[in-house]
């Protein structure tokens, strides 16, 4: 097949990239640089540094070739930062991605894969499903649920094949692909840079939460697995309509939990400073992923947190300073 993957650049978008090569596929990233590297974007595919919010070049981008799916990885994900300034979520993850979705629509692209997030749910004590109910705690969920939406009216009004993937924290890293942000605000690269001496403290945000350590609980999902649900999605869209799957390994990890794993796996004591909670934290979010195991065969090759924070470790012992 020929895929357009946006966000091409960043983190897991590149890694999907690299699989969709090396599984016979030609790629064309479509990616504006602004959070991710162009040194991420592996040899072998197409590359078109523009901005999703340039509608010209998109429209031309995705008319210059014959294309049978686009995989949107090209959004802003940080849930804290969409409370402080949710109207540039809206114009990045809401605005541009159903104009990515009309150009996709226009150029007669049958198939759309979407990175979408457990941010859509309520928080739950027990692991959430596909029918959970939504409840997005911040805009950034609200952003990506939105976009969910308009993939259904779309695949109602033009037959567009859809899926839209629930992630549970992806994280760890694949050899010579790590977690890179810019700024970064993840858990794990947070903790390990700490490690590494790169910053002083690992904040922890909010103790008072009703789980049994005060800390929020998390569901842990290696960048490898994330990858190959695409794969497994992108070729069973070929059989049906729309798909809707949730991604974790049904295992929640407190955020001391994670720091405690890190200083297992790097032999580091790693200071913590407490902290209030911050706006649109839930506190436990955890998936049952149940329906992909059953109906697309995906099992998670990394299901332990020490497997993925050793993983993570390795790629920021040896690029400290991520891709440049």
């Amino acid at each position: 097949m020929n895929i357009f993957v946006t966000g091409g650049a960043g983190y897991i978008g590149s890694a999907a990239a690299v699989a969709l090569l090396e599984a016979g596929h030609a790629v064309t990233v479509y990616d504006s640089l602004v959070t991710g590297y162009r040194a991420a974007v592996p040899e072998g595919a197409r590359f078109i540094q523009a901005d999703l919010g340039d509608a010209v070049l998109l429209g031309q981008a995705l008319a210059s070739e014959s294309y049978d799916a686009v995989i949107h990885f090209a959004a802003f994900i940080e849930a804290g930062e969409s409370m402080k300034d949710p109207g540039k979520f809206f114009k990045n993850n809401l605005a541009y991605s159903l104009e990515l979705i009309e150009a996709a629509s226009r150029a007669g692209v049958g198939r759309f894969v979407l990175s979408s997030t457990a941010a859509v749910y309520a928080s739950s004590d027990a692991p959430l499903t596909e029918e959970s109910p939504l409840d997005p705690a911040n805009a950034y969920g609200f952003t990506k649920l939105a976009i969910e939406q308009a993939l259904e009216w779309y695949r109602r009004a033009h037959g567009l094949h859809y899926a839209a993937l629930r992630y549970f924290n992806a994280c760890g890293a694949l050899p010579g692909r790590g977690e890179a942000h810019r700024p970064e605000s993840h858990l794990i690269p947070l903790v390990l840079m700490t490690a590494l001496g790169q910053r002083e403290k690992v904040y922890v945000y909010g103790t008072d939460y009703p789980t049994p350590d005060g800390t929020c609980i998390r569901d842990y999902v290696h960048i490898a697995d994330l990858v190959s649900a695409h794969l497994l999605a992108l070729e069973a869209l070929g059989e049906g309509d729309r798909l809707l799957y949730n991604l974790g390994n049904g295992s929640g990890y407190s955020v001391r939990e994670v720091v405690e794993t890190a200083c297992r796996v790097t032999g580091v004591s790693i200071p913590v400073k407490e902290a209030p909670r911050r706006p649109g934290d839930a506190a436990r979010l955890v998936a049952s992923s149940d329906r992909i195991r059953r109906e697309l065969g995906w099992k998670p090759r990394f299901p332990e947190l020490d497997g993925i924070v050793a993983s993570a470790w390795e790629w920021h012992r040896l690029h400290p300073n991520g891709y440049g």
